[in-house]
């Protein structure tokens, strides 16, 4: 029994990561609570702290669904009890092969910090933008979107496995880009933070604007763009923080209020499933592939956007879009209820 409330002890510091702001507290030097080590020990809890806040809100304001948070939680679990058995070093390894390599060091003066956040962002970008155009990456990063509702909980519904392909690829990018290990980590801790946050509930922070930050930072309603399944909405804003590439690569999209957004992934699916929502996009792919004619079309499958087809019959998030504005731009003559010329009144 009490090596159990050992374990739960352990498990509730590592969740709410207040273990170094303990370790200050016991060491009794209460002036390192006021320096940058007791301010990012801070800044830890905070999304935590948001999170129980959130589940306490929706309690009490009776809109708690079990629904909304059970795929998540379980994940969150899932990827514990795997994290046990397995461990990554990726960031170690990219920083080893690749920083050799980098044609100077961007360090922490103001300017290696704007630097820094650009190139991070950019390699943030690009990860997450393959993610959803790369079907293989796409049954990784999938378990992201499947839930249901938006909040804070969505956070912890990744697939193990997807953490080190993004790490691999943002400190692959930083390290051959110049930026230096110290700076590189300042930039995970912001985006970090930042990238929890903008998953708040809409019950807790109903709009999501942000008043005039969301004309320079990616706030929580452009994640919840992200997040829907509306054809509208689907591939765009993938950014964490500054939507800078998302506007340079055309992928920047405001939340619209004529549009009520759907959350989860288009394909049928059951929403309180784990397995569903951490496997379930594996299944269709390898049904694909294997009836796929050639090995070339077997390996466009894996490489293709999600609803590629090798029958010329897509149904990818491009066209599906493309789809959508051909209708909604159709000019309906009233008289044959058929398409009109141009500027023809409806």
């Amino acid at each position: 029994m009490e090596s159990l409330w050992l374990h739960l002890q352990e498990e509730l510091i590592d969740f709410f990561g207040i273990g170094e702001l303990l370790k200050l507290l016991a060491a009794g030097d209460y002036r390192a609570l006021l320096s940058m080590k007791g301010l990012l020990a801070f800044l830890y809890l905070s999304i935590p702290a948001l999170f129980v806040y959130e589940l306490l809100h929706a309690a009490v304001t009776r809109k708690f669904r079990w629904l909304d948070y059970k795929v998540p939680l379980l994940v969150m679990v899932t990827n514990r009890v795997i994290a046990k058995f397995l461990s990554f070093g990726v960031v170690v390894l990219c920083i080893s092969l690749f920083q050799p390599y980098a044609p100077f060091q961007a360090g922490l003066t103001w300017y290696g910090l704007l630097y820094g956040y650009l190139t991070w962002e950019f390699s943030h970008f690009i990860y997450h933008y393959f993610a959803h155009k790369v079907r293989l990456l796409w049954c990784l990063h999938s378990t992201h979107h499947a839930p249901v509702a938006m909040n804070l909980s969505v956070n912890y519904a990744h697939i193990f496995l997807e953490a080190p392909y993004a790490d691999f690829v943002r400190t692959g990018i930083c390290m051959l880009a110049g930026v230096s290990p110290p700076l590189l980590l300042l930039m995970m801790f912001i985006d970090g933070l930042w990238g929890s946050f903008i998953h708040i509930g809409e019950h807790v922070l109903k709009d999501g604007r942000l008043g005039f930050l969301h004309l320079i930072l990616l706030t929580p309603s452009h994640h919840r763009v992200h997040h829907a399944r509306n054809v509208q909405y689907m591939d765009t804003n993938f950014c964490n923080l500054l939507n800078v590439w998302d506007r340079a690569f055309g992928t920047y999209q405001p939340i619209r209020d004529d549009i009520t957004i759907e959350y989860g992934i288009t394909r049928p699916m059951n929403p309180g499933s784990l397995l569903d929502a951490y496997l379930g996009e594996l299944p269709g792919l390898w049904k694909d592939v294997r009836h796929a004619p050639g090995l070339k079309n077997k390996l466009l499958y894996l490489l293709m956007p999600p609803g590629w087809s090798h029958d010329g019959a897509h149904k990818t998030a491009k066209a599906c879009k493309q789809a959508l504005l051909a209708e909604q731009t159709a000019i309906v003559d009233p008289t044959t209820q058929e398409p009109g010329p141009a500027g023809a009144a409806v």
